[in-house]
């Protein structure tokens, strides 16, 4: 009894955090935690983006603890809003943003959106960073993309502690696109001691964004004369 009572709480959990997120939309939270109270649940949404999560006067967060009410039957629930420091390490924001990217240029500027992702991230000054792009991207086939800089850890103890990572997932015309994003923030305390020439990692992603730009300039010109 006592199993099947923490299974159905934690199913309830996951609906409620589904709720939310699909509530707010993508890239509004980052993270949502529950927590239980003797007051009542306690429901934590970490964003770097608050205004939009909060409302005109409070508004959504109304109507969220109304629904969580009726719907879920929360009797006492509780939003706590927590503003994210810096986006560019939250690797849940970055993901989530990549996608909104791709759905909103398309699959084919998905280069472009990764060097220019990569690039912010490396102006905040991450000491490393990683995006992962698998999907129908420029071809029919689909297949994976990697874009990074930097020191990242793969496997350990030390690579939970230190390397943050977050997935997300586009929904474009040809097809649905994975995004997968791993970074290590400026303040992460590695074990080896590492120099990142961060000069020539900008150098380079500059020439890289410049290229497809002019790229993409020349694909958007191809379609349109086509279409006259």
């Amino acid at each position: 009894m006592i199993e099947k009572k923490i299974i159905e709480d934690k199913k309830r959990e996951f609906e409620i955090k589904e709720f939310i997120r699909e509530k707010l939309g993508k890239g509004k939270a980052s993270e949502i935690k529950i927590e239980h109270t003797p007051l009542g649940e306690k429901i934590i949404i970490t964003t770097s983006k608050p205004g939009l999560v909060i409302g005109r006067g409070g508004e959504i967060i109304q109507e969220m603890s109304e629904t969580l009410k009726k719907k879920f039957g929360l009797e006492n629930p509780h939003i706590e809003v927590n503003q994210i420091e810096n986006p560019l390490f939250d690797a849940q924001t970055v993901a989530d943003e990549i996608a909104l990217a791709l759905e909103r240029y398309g699959p084919l500027a998905f280069k472009l959106i990764a060097y220019r992702k990569l690039e912010d991230i490396l102006k905040a000054g991450a000491l490393g960073a990683e995006i992962r792009l698998s999907g129908k991207l420029p071809s029919e086939r689909a297949r994976s993309w990697r874009f990074a800089f930097g020191y990242l850890k793969k496997t350990g103890e030390s690579a939970k502690k230190v390397v943050r990572t977050a997935k997300s997932v586009a929904f474009t015309k040809p097809g649905t696109i994975g995004v997968k994003v791993s970074i290590v923030p400026k303040d992460a305390k590695i074990p080896d001691k590492i120099e990142i020439n961060k000069e020539a990692i900008e150098e380079k992603l500059k020439e890289l964004i410049k290229k497809e730009e002019e790229k993409t300039k020349v694909e958007e010109k191809e379609k349109k004369e086509k279409k006259e």
